[in-house]
C-alpha cells in the first residue's frame, strides 16, 4: 500500500485477480480512469478503482464487450442508473450465448458423423493425392 489507503498496480490487480497488463490495457481502452501517480512516478489506485476493475472482470467474464462496459460505466460517471441499458445488453448476451450453443450442437452433430464415418473407411497409403479421405470434401460437408 502506498498510503492513505492508495495501492499501486500490482496491489490493485492482486485484490482483482488480474495482471498489471490487463489493468494497464483497461485504461488504454477507457474503461479504467488514469490513474493517480505517486512522487515516484508509480501509478497509485483506490478502493473506489478496485470496484470499477471488479465490475469490468465481471462483466468480460459474462462476455460483455469493452463498448458496453465503456457505456455502462458512462452512464454511471454521469450520475444515470444503468440498469436499462444493462438489461438491454443482457438480453443480447443471452440471444449471443443461444446462437452459439445452436452452431456448436451443430458442429457437434457433424463431428459426430465424420467420427462414424472414419470407423468405416480404411487407412489410405501415402501415394493417394488425398491428405485424410475422412476429411476430404466428399466425406466432410458443411
Amino acid at each position: 500500500m502506498v498510503g492513505g489507503g492508495e495501492m499501486r498496480i500490482g496491489e490493485l490487480g492482486n485484490a482483482v485477480g488480474v495482471g498489471p497488463s490487463t489493468i494497464r490495457y483497461y485504461e488504454s481502452v477507457g474503461v479504467l480512469p488514469e490513474p493517480g501517480r505517486i512522487a515516484s512516478g508509480y501509478r497509485s489506485y483506490s478502493a473506489a478503482d478496485v470496484e470499477r476493475l471488479r465490475f469490468v472482470t465481471l462483466a468480460r467474464s459474462l462476455g460483455i464487450g469493452l463498448d458496453d462496459i465503456r457505456e455502462i460505466l458512462g452512464l454511471r460517471d454521469r450520475g444515470e442508473a444503468p440498469c436499462g441499458y444493462v438489461r438491454g445488453v443482457l438480453d443480447r448476451q443471452v440471444d449471443a450465448v443461444a446462437e452459439r450453443i445452436r452452431r456448436l450442437e451443430a458442429l457437434s452433430e457433424e463431428l459426430r458423423r465424420l467420427q462414424g464415418l472414419a470407423r468405416t473407411l480404411p487407412d489410405i497409403g501415402s501415394e493417394d493425392p488425398c491428405v485424410c479421405h475422412i476429411l476430404h470434401p466428399a466425406g466432410a460437408r458443411h
